[in-house]
C-alpha cells in the first residue's frame, strides 16, 4: 500500500466525514504505537545498563508486538479491534506489573496515568469502564494481597488511585467537550451543505424565474414593437391623408387656370368659325397644339400625385434638382400669386439611388411648414431657399426661409407627435413623420436652426440605399 504524510497515521486509509470518530481513533492508535515503541526501545537500553534484567525481556516481547500490531493496521483494516484489545490488554497488565514488581523510587508508575488515554480512544465506553475498575481494583488490593511481595505500601497505591481518578477524568471531560466541539463543527458543516444546496435550489429556481420572465418579456417587447410597427403605419397614413387634404385644394388650383384656357380656346375657335365661313388650317393646328399641351400638362399633374401615394414604396434613381422640383411642383399652387419667392440654388448634377415618393413627403412637410411660417409672418419680402451639399456618402438638403423663426418654447417640441403651431389647422404630424422617415427609411436625421431672422431645416440621407437595408 502507498503511504504519504497526510494519511500515514491513519494507517494509509481514507476516511470521509461519517467516519470521524474512527479517523481519530487509528490516529490515537498509531501515535501510541510509535510513542510505546520508543518507550521500549529506551526501558530496554536503561534497563540493560542499570542491569535490571527483569524488565528487558517483557519490554523486548511488547516491542515486537508493536511493530506486528503496526503493520497489521495497514494491512487489514478490519484489524483495529483486534489490535486496541491487544493494546489495553497489554497496557492494563504492563501497568500492573509495574505495580507489583518495580520500585516506587524508579517512578515507574507514572505510566499508570497514560492509561485513561487508552480506554478513551481504544475501546468502548462500556468496556472501558470495566477495564478501568479492573485496573483500579487490583492496584488498590497490591498491598494486601498474599501472593506476590508488593513494594508499594497502600498510601501509596491509594493515592496513585486517586490521580489516576483525577486524570482519567480531566481526560474524559476534555474528550467530551472535544466531541462536542467537533459534532458542532459538523452539525454547522451539515448546515453550511444544507444551505448551498437550498441556496442552489433557489437560485436554480430564480433562474428558471427569470428566464420564464425573460421570454414573457421577449413576447412581450415584440407585441410592443409590432404594436409600434402598426402605429407607425397608422400615423404615416394619417400624416398622409392629412397632406392629401392639402393635396385635393392643390389640384383643383392648378387644373382650375388650364380647364379655363382650354375652355377658352375652345370658345374663341366657336367664335371665329360663327364670324368667318372657314379658318385656317395653321391657327386650328395652334389651337389644337395648345389644348394637347394642355392636357398632357393635366396628366402629369394627376401622374405625379398617383406616384405620390401609390402604397408600395421602390428604390429609385432619380438626379438632385428632378427631386428637388417634384416637391416644388406639388406646392406651386401656394405661391401662384408671387408672394412667396421660391429659390432653388441649382447643385452640380448628382443621382442618388432612394426612395423618392418618401423624400417628396419629407420635402413636401418643410416646404408647407415654411409657407405657413411666412404667410404668418411680418416679412416684406417672403422667399424660400433650397439649397444641397454633397458630403461623402450622404446627400445635405437645406430648406431655408425668412420668417420670424421659432420660439424656445416650440424649437423643442416640433418633433413631437401631434404637436402643432397652427391650431385646428394642423394635425401635427408632419415633422413627425418627416423624422421617423429620414432617421428609419433614409438612415439619416433632420434638425433644425433657428433666429429671429429666419429658419433652416437640415435633412442628412445616405446617397445610396441598399434593399437590405
Amino acid at each position: 500500500m502507498k503511504l504519504n504524510i497526510e494519511n500515514f497515521f491513519t494507517s494509509g486509509f481514507v476516511f470521509d466525514d461519517s467516519q470521524i470518530d474512527l479517523k481519530s481513533a487509528y490516529q490515537m492508535i498509531n501515535i501510541a504505537l510509535i510513542l510505546s515503541a520508543t518507550a521500549f526501545i529506551y526501558g530496554i537500553m536503561v534497563n540493560t545498563v542499570r542491569d535490571i534484567s527483569g524488565f528487558v525481556p517483557l519490554e523486548s516481547f511488547l516491542l515486537l508486538m508493536n511493530v506486528l500490531m503496526f503493520f497489521a493496521l495497514r494491512k487489514y483494516r478490519s484489524a483495529f479491534d483486534k489490535v486496541a484489545m491487544i493494546i489495553t490488554v497489554q497496557c492494563t497488565f504492563l501497568l500492573l506489573a509495574i505495580i507489583y514488581i518495580s520500585d516506587p523510587e524508579q517512578m515507574k508508575h507514572t505510566w499508570i496515568y497514560t492509561y485513561p488515554i487508552v480506554l478513551l480512544y481504544f475501546q468502548k465506553k462500556h468496556y472501558g469502564i470495566y477495564w478501568f475498575i479492573f485496573l483500579l481494583f487490583m492496584i488498590l488490593i497490591a498491598p494486601v494481597q498474599g501472593f506476590i511481595e508488593v513494594k508499594y505500601s497502600l498510601f501509596q497505591v491509594t493515592y496513585i488511585s486517586v490521580v489516576l481518578l483525577v486524570v482519567s477524568a480531566i481526560v474524559y471531560f476534555y474528550k467530551m467537550k472535544m466531541s462536542e466541539a467537533r459534532d458542532l463543527i459538523v452539525e454547522q458543516q451539515a448546515r453550511f451543505l444544507n444551505f448551498n444546496a437550498e441556496l442552489e435550489r433557489q437560485v436554480k429556481e430564480k433562474t428558471v424565474e427569470l428566464v420564464e420572465l425573460a421570454e414573457s418579456l421577449e413576447v412581450k417587447v415584440e407585441d410592443k414593437i409590432v404594436e409600434l410597427f402598426q402605429k407607425d403605419k397608422l400615423l404615416t397614413v394619417q400624416s398622409k391623408q392629412a397632406v392629401m387634404g392639402e393635396m385635393i385644394n392643390m389640384i383643383a388650383h392648378q387644373w382650375r387656370q388650364p380647364l379655363s384656357m382650354i375652355t377658352l380656346k375652345i370658345a374663341n375657335y366657336q367664335f371665329e368659325q360663327m364670324l368667318s365661313k372657314g379658318h385656317k388650317m395653321r391657327e386650328i393646328d395652334k389651337t389644337l397644339a395648345q389644348i394637347s399641351d394642355t392636357i398632357i400638362y393635366l396628366s402629369d399633374t394627376i401622374d405625379d400625385f398617383q406616384t405620390y401615394f401609390h402604397p408600395n414604396k421602390e428604390l429609385s434613381e432619380i438626379e438632385v434638382d428632378a427631386l428637388l422640383q417634384k416637391a416644388i411642383n406639388f406646392i406651386l399652387p401656394r405661391v401662384s400669386d408671387g408672394a412667396i419667392q421660391i429659390i432653388v440654388q441649382k447643385s452640380e448634377e448628382l443621382i442618388i439611388h432612394t426612395y423618392i415618393n418618401e423624400m417628396v413627403q419629407v420635402l413636401l412637410n418643410l416646404l408647407n411648414n415654411a409657407i405657413d411660417a411666412l404667410k404668418n409672418s411680418t416679412q416684406s419680402e417672403p422667399k424660400i431657399t433650397i439649397y444641397t451639399e454633397d458630403k461623402a456618402d450622404k446627400l445635405l438638403i437645406f430648406v431655408k426661409d425668412n420668417a420670424n423663426g421659432i420660439s424656445d418654447e416650440n424649437v423643442v417640441k416640433i418633433f413631437e407627435p401631434y404637436f402643432s403651431t397652427k391650431g385646428k389647422n394642423g394635425t401635427g404630424l408632419g415633422l413627425y413623420m418627416s423624422q421617423m422617415i429620414v432617421q428609419k427609411q433614409f438612415h439619416g436625421d433632420i434638425s433644425v436652426e433657428t433666429s429671429p431672422e429666419g429658419s433652416i431645416f437640415r435633412v442628412e440621407i445616405l446617397k445610396k440605399l441598399y434593399e437590405s437595408r
